[in-house]
């Protein structure tokens, strides 16, 4: 018993979770097991409980030898006295971002700034009794930015990869994005939000889901127009990443490699990664020693691979800083998608090994939608090892698509509370949390919002912590509102507030026709994520759903047009500060871009192209009557 007791006061104070609620509201005590391996991936050097004792020791010494903690926030640039336990003289410094020294009061123990902080990434250093620390203080906006005088508005949203036009190739590019981007803006709308733009695997094996990136600090080679060369391709029946990845390298062939000195070192050593992956293999963890522990001999890269990857790259950050300004030009905004993981053969858990926790994989407990829980492929981050380089991977990641967005959403944002882990070999139900510093993670998010004039979204959908519900509003971010989860809520149905934007769906809940037709439950049932016992009564709680959202707006539940018009004019009355309607829903598409619990060789998730041609749909009478309903339900006047 004392050393179980030891066991959980370790994880405690390691911010894992002992016990929790999961999803569908039973608690769960936290398997010995499941602590060991979780507090291990996290540094504590234990192997049984026995070890816990003397983790916790070491633990608690390290923390006292420190002067500094690894971060501190300074909201509004305002810094809390820092006290340094420790005796003697003390002397600081505070070097801003900018490299300019920041005049520092000294009061027995207490440091405290003699003025205001800029906002920025700063560093403040201490010595004392022999010692020296240093930490970043990130000085942040308490809120996001929002847009002077935003009032109501609306847009659309869509995955790039599937829009088609008569110009295109294999894949929707950037040229298409800037064609429904002028649609929109023509009839009042003022956003195009596209799934994550970033780098996949598009050889064998591909690994064709925008949120399993090789990275999330560059951008996807398969977006890029490539102007009017090449053939327009014939309607295709699956979105193959194989052919459309075989078209760019064709395009770029013959193009000249950037100068190097031109470039920043990220990006050449990702070009150098993508390069070795092509010689070596792409699971990089079995490469020879100097190439797997980030330095390829140059025998080890593929020189064609990565003057490719230098092109790509180049190309898309010119492609897409030219499409914002021009879309911002007509009063429209980009909306981008930031994934909360990497697959793991990707070149930032190779870049960055001891930021994440190898033998770890994210996901989340059991819950409705998912009984057994849900394993998304990817390791996490170390919250320690982030906060003590100052979470400057976070920060990239961040800073690379606020760039270019006037809206950043961020999926799973109850992971700047906590995220689920699952010790690799255990069951998806045998994880549990580990808490992350929500404030500090807040503070990047709300400081590269202010930097680069963009508007967040918080995907708080699912088991959603307090402490959630409590920062979304306090940092001016705005969460999520679904029109098919409240429907399947007991009681009346309540529109969405002017702190959520709003919904029907997502890419990862069936289109609107496809929700009234149950097409999703029964390929849950052909997918083994829902027993065919169950069937009949998940079909029963659908029907109630769609019965309870359709006479709330007095239509009929088996005229799916009507229907949807009236639900787009309802979410436009609402409060809601932004309605976001799926492309695809305009003309009532049934089937979805992806089935979350599958794998693409169970169900072609992220694979289909759209049924219709942009020309011909965005020219579609009916479709062009409900977007013009939309925006006049958003502006009356």
């Amino acid at each position: 018993m004392d050393e179980l007791r030891d066991l959980e006061s370790l994880a405690t104070a390691m911010g894992v979770y002992t016990r929790y609620t999961d999803g569908l509201r039973r608690p769960v005590v936290v398997s010995p097991d499941t602590l060991v391996r979780v507090c291990a991936a996290l540094g504590a050097p234990v192997e049984r409980p026995a070890d816990a004792a003397g983790a916790l020791r070491a633990r608690t010494g390290q923390r006292e030898a420190a002067l500094l903690p690894p971060v501190i926030v300074a909201w509004d640039g305002t810094l809390t006295p820092v006290t340094i336990d420790a005796s003697g003289p003390i002397h600081a410094e505070l070097v801003l971002e900018d490299g300019a020294a920041l005049p520092l009061e000294i009061r027995g123990p207490e440091i405290r700034s003699a003025a205001s902080l800029p906002p920025g990434y700063h560093r403040l250093t201490a010595e004392a009794a022999g010692r020296v620390d240093t930490c970043r203080i990130i000085a942040a906006p308490t809120q996001a930015y929002r847009r002077p005088g935003a009032g109501r508005s609306w847009g659309i949203g869509a995955q790039l990869a599937a829009l088609r036009s008569a110009r295109s190739r294999a894949f929707g590019d950037l040229r298409d994005l800037e064609f429904v981007g002028r649609w929109v803006g023509e009839r009042g709308g003022d956003l195009v939000m596209v799934l994550p733009l970033l780098p996949t695997f598009n050889q064998e094996p591909p690994e064709p889901s925008p949120y399993s990136a090789v990275s999330r600090l560059f951008w996807s080679e398969l977006i890029l127009d490539l102007g009017d060369s090449h053939v327009p391709a014939d309607a295709p029946s699956s979105l193959d990443v194989r052919r459309a990845d075989a078209e760019v390298r064709s395009a770029l062939a013959g193009l000249q490699a950037p100068d190097l000195a031109g470039l920043d070192d990220e990006l050449i050593r990702y070009a150098r990664f993508r390069g070795a992956q092509a010689r070596l293999g792409r699971n990089w963890r079995d490469w020879p020693a100097a190439a797997r522990d980030g330095s390829p001999d140059p025998d080890h890269i593929d020189e064609v691979e990565e003057r490719f990857h230098l092109v790509a790259q180049w190309m898309a950050r010119r492609q897409l800083r030219d499409l914002r300004s021009g879309l911002e030009r007509d009063g429209v905004r980009l909306g981008l998608d930031l994934a909360v993981g990497v697959h793991p053969d990707g070149y930032d858990p190779w870049s960055r090994q001891q930021l994440f926790g190898e033998g770890m994989s994210v996901g989340a407990p059991p819950d409705g939608g998912f009984p057994s829980g849900q394993d998304w492929g990817f390791h996490p981050v170390l919250p320690g090892a982030s906060r003590r380089e100052g979470h400057q991977y976070l920060a990239a990641c961040i800073a690379h698509q606020a760039a270019v967005s006037g809206v950043l959403r961020v999926d799973h944002i109850m992971a700047w509370t906590r995220l689920y882990w699952i010790p690799r070999g255990m069951g998806k139900d045998e994880g549990t949390y580990v808490s992350y510093p929500a404030e500090e993670l807040f503070a990047i998010l709300t400081l590269e919002s202010n930097r680069n004039r963009c508007e967040v979204v918080g995907e708080n959908l699912g088991t959603v912590p307090p402490e959630i519900g409590d920062a979304l509003p306090r940092h001016r971010i705005w969460g999520m509102y679904l029109a098919q989860f409240q429907a399947a809520e007991d009681g009346a149905v309540s529109p969405p507030t002017a702190t959520d934007m709003a919904l029907v769906g997502t890419h990862d809940t069936p289109t609107f026709a496809g929700w009234l037709a149950g097409v999703d439950i029964g390929e849950r049932v052909r997918c083994g994520l829902l027993a065919s016992a169950a069937a009949p009564g998940v079909r029963r709680e659908r029907e109630a759903a769609v019965r309870r959202l359709a006479d709330h707006l007095g239509q009929r539940p088996d005229e799916p047009g009507p229907f949807l018009s009236a639900l787009l004019d309802w979410l436009g009355e609402s409060g809601s500060p932004l309605v976001v309607a799926w492309l695809e829903d305009l003309w009532l598409e049934e089937e979805g871009v992806n089935l979350p619990g599958t794998r693409s060789s169970e169900r072609p998730n992220w694979q289909r192209p759209m049924s219709r041609l942009l020309d011909e749909a965005l020219a579609d009478p009916a479709v062009e009557e409900r977007i013009r309903r939309l925006e006049r339900a958003r502006h009356p006047a």
